[in-house]
């Protein structure tokens, strides 16, 4: 059977024209007529990337199909990377390289390209689908209209008052942090704060100098940043309590400890209380000085937030935040809460104009914090996230028992334990069906001295919700059976 349908994409101020020919007699019937109908389309060009589908109703209409087959097939084009869904403006054709015409007008091949995850269950990754744009765009419209006229002017690089006022209020609510707002610098994240206190020269030296006692399982790309500002990086021991924080009066020289207390990054522990004390009690002893990245705190679901160990001194701690898991990585917005001796050092770093986040975007987020509307959508967020994280651990209670995921209680990852011997193979079987993951291994200091441990590092915070589901079964049948 053959069909056409008028797209109402207006690519180029003109209607799009496209005969779609399904054969059901193939194999598979209607729906998987129309997906091959679909991937052709899109593979010989005549969907061009970037085209918005008919919706559903219309299509299904047109080809006289049911509204459901319609609906299913797009999903499962979404989930392979064909289709991209928008919240709010429909299904499109994914962008893809377009087919080069040569000199005889035939299309040349396109170059071979990785494929897309079908997938994506990485880490660190929030639901972009969630950002709550009408409420941001109406607290923009709000900040902006009261903002001062020289809040347009050159930025300052400690950040806007009113955002800096606004986390003041609200760190210590939240986190039970203890500072003004003249003790908070706004930057582009944790990684841009780690790059003003050991990677910029101030005074002939730097803001803070190594060698740097960190976790040995936390994120490379933080290590990769301090290897480039040459700081030497010295891994504590790790279990479910976190950190080993007692072995930092064995490691002579140590000017510094970079940690993840809310939420152990990856393993997912939390840091007992005594081992928060000892912390503390070196850096006191010491002079040195904590830097505690509270990348989860506000994604606790089994109990109420442990608060942050700035709160025991604040003079000995440097407090790291940012907005990319409970809003969007693309703001770049971060704060660093600092003790006073280095509020000026981390100033100079910085330079004497904000050069990193926008002002509408540090209006707007002290508008939402000082509204309340902050607090709601990580409300919401946080129940969202927590319903993903059960049906993830009860589909793995149930199909693959023996694989147990650990560091559950907070954050937007989990930890699956695999057997011994077997996380090679298991990142190698997920990468080959489309499966998008991380090895634990990829996680740990090369210089770890605790036992490694086999395991996967698996978001559930990415995949939109119509493709849940079959990220999460498209992830057991990647997991190894039971020995």
């Amino acid at each position: 059977m053959a069909d056409s349908w008028v797209n109402p994409a207006e690519r180029g101020g003109s209607d799009i024209h496209l005969d779609l020919r399904l054969d059901p007699a193939t194999g598979g019937g209607r729906r998987a007529a129309l997906g091959r109908a679909l991937r052709e389309a899109i593979e010989d060009g005549r969907l061009a990337p970037d085209t918005r589908l008919p919706p559903y109703r219309s299509l299904a209409a047109d080809l006289g199909l049911a509204r459901n087959t319609v609906a299913e097939t797009y999903a499962e084009l979404v989930a392979e990377g064909w289709l991209v869904a928008r919240q709010g403006a429909g299904t499109w054709v994914a962008p893809r390289a377009r087919p080069a015409a040569t000199p005889h007008g035939r299309s040349a091949p396109a170059p071979t390209r990785p494929a897309l995850p079908a997938h994506n269950l990485r880490q660190g990754l929030p639901d972009a689908g969630s950002f709550p744009r009408t409420v941001w765009l109406a607290a923009a419209r709000r900040a902006v209209n009261a903002a001062p006229s020289e809040a347009f002017g050159p930025g300052d690089p400690r950040g806007r008052p009113e955002l800096r006022e606004a986390l003041a209020r609200y760190l210590a609510r939240a986190r039970g942090v203890r500072a003004g707002a003249e003790s908070i610098v706004v930057c582009s994240g944790v990684a841009h704060a780690l790059r003003l206190l050991f990677g910029r020269k101030v005074l002939g030296g730097k803001v803070l100098g190594g060698p740097l006692a960190v976790e040995s399982y936390g994120l490379p790309f933080h290590r990769s940043i301090l290897a480039t500002a040459r700081v030497r990086t010295v891994p504590l021991t790790v279990d479910e309590h976190g950190a080993h924080t007692g072995e930092l009066t064995d490691l002579p020289g140590i000017r510094a400890a970079l940690l993840t207390p809310a939420h152990q990054f990856p393993t997912g522990g939390t840091l007992h209380p005594e081992r928060r004390a000892a912390a503390v009690d070196w850096a006191r002893r010491s002079g040195g000085v904590l830097l505690e990245d509270d990348y989860d705190g506000e994604f606790r679901y089994d109990r109420d937030p442990v608060g942050a160990v700035q709160g025991l001194d604040p003079q000995r701690v440097v407090y790291l935040g940012s907005v990319s898991k409970s809003l969007s990585p693309a703001l770049r917005l971060g704060w660093m809460v600092l003790p006073d001796h280095l509020i000026e050092p981390v100033l100079c770093a910085k330079g004497e104009r904000e050069a990193w986040s926008s002002v509408t975007d540090q209006l707007t987020l002290a508008d939402l914090l000082a509204s309340g509307q902050y607090d709601r959508h990580v409300r919401r967020a946080r129940q969202r996230y927590r319903g993903r994280r059960d049906r993830l651990v009860g589909l793995l209670a149930r199909r693959v028992p023996h694989v147990t995921p650990t560091g559950i209680a907070a954050g937007l990852h989990v930890v699956l334990n695999l057997p011994p011997g077997t996380e090679r193979s298991t990142v190698t079987t997920a990468t080959a069906t489309r499966v998008s993951v991380d090895g634990l291994a990829a996680f740990r200091h090369p210089d770890a001295t605790d036992p490694p441990r086999d395991g996967l590092v698996v978001g559930y915070a990415a995949p939109p919700d119509h493709a849940y589901g079959a990220a999460l079964e498209a992830l057991c049948h990647t997991l190894p059976p039971q020995g």
